[in-house]
């Protein structure tokens, strides 16, 4: 399935409304580029920084988009936007650059999802895996086979915002104790069995797994550092734009850039959602939102 980006025309929109065109790019989860694209079309003189912590991402990028890189105008890394500080202590080109434009996109890409073999979905049997990151970390099923009743709870309590999930943890503990979980239809089989399907549309599973998935990936616990730490990448007037899939992420979002105000200020008071009929056309937008974030004083009319 290919991959289409969500949130693109808000997304161009926040680029258009700047004071000055985008020279300076970065975007902290490329996927498979089509923001990047969309961007580029609109500003082909610019220049950018990728990164994704997933390597198929990043070969992508190379393989796609190599004469941009062998032009100087586009550097492509592997890493997480969350340790840019790192990433800019190991690159001496990105110590002192500044961005006037920079996207981050939280959530799973198409090709992530769609591959059974990185075990995201539990609508294809694979590997329960769920790293963004293949060449590190803890996988879901280490998580699963080996943390506490307590621990598991206190994860989909959390992290899913599952409000009784005792049953299906007590139920993980026995089946365990024979059979470790490796695949992704052992957990959502068994979770369809305990839970039942209680909302019609959305699969007993679906916040279990966003809950291991935000833990394998450590999606939420660095977030709020790396939004500040993002913005003092800006230049002065330029904007930050993060999507965010979840309330989780969202809420860490909107009180973040609330909390900046001494450095800038948030651009949309309200949370920018998908149209209708992006919604119907792109599953994935349904529960997409947008937030941006300016960095400098203000205009006053």
């Amino acid at each position: 399935m290919e991959h289409i980006p969500v949130l693109l025309q808000p997304v161009l929109d926040m680029a258009l409304g700047l004071e000055q065109p985008v020279h300076t790019y970065m975007d902290g989860t490329f996927g498979r580029g089509g923001h990047y694209q969309a961007l580029l079309e609109q500003f082909p003189e610019m220049t950018s920084v990728v990164i994704d912590q997933d390597l198929e991402a990043v070969v992508f990028a190379e393989k796609k988009f190599g004469d941009r890189i062998e032009g100087g105008s586009l550097k492509v890394l592997h890493g997480s936007f969350h340790d840019y500080e790192g990433l800019k202590n190991s690159d001496p080109e990105l110590k002192n650059k500044t961005f006037d434009f920079i996207l981050i996109d939280l959530g799973v890409s198409s090709p992530q999802l769609d591959n059974p073999e990185r075990g995201f979905s539990f609508y294809h049997n694979g590997p329960l895996d769920m790293r963004m990151n293949t060449t590190a970390g803890l996988r879901a099923q280490d998580i699963i086979n080996t943390w506490t009743e307590d621990a598991l709870k206190d994860l989909f309590f959390n992290y899913g915002e599952v409000h009784r999930p005792g049953r299906v943890v007590a139920e993980v503990l026995q089946k365990r104790k024979d059979t470790p979980f490796t695949t992704t239809r052992q957990l959502a089989s068994l979770i369809e069995k305990v839970e039942g399907w209680r909302k019609k549309g959305q699969h007993p599973a679906t916040r279990y797994f966003l809950a291991l998935r935000i833990e394998v990936n450590k999606e939420l616990e660095p977030l709020e550092a790396a939004l500040e730490m993002l913005v003092q990448q800006l230049k002065n007037g330029g904007r930050l734009v993060v999507l965010t899939f979840h309330s989780l992420e969202d809420r860490i979002v909107k009180l973040k850039f609330k909390s900046m105000q001494d450095i800038g200020f948030p651009v949309n008071k309200k949370v920018i959602q998908a149209a209708w009929n992006e919604k119907k056309s792109n599953s994935r937008a349904r529960s997409a939102k947008l937030r941006a974030f300016q960095k400098g004083e203000k205009d006053h009319e």
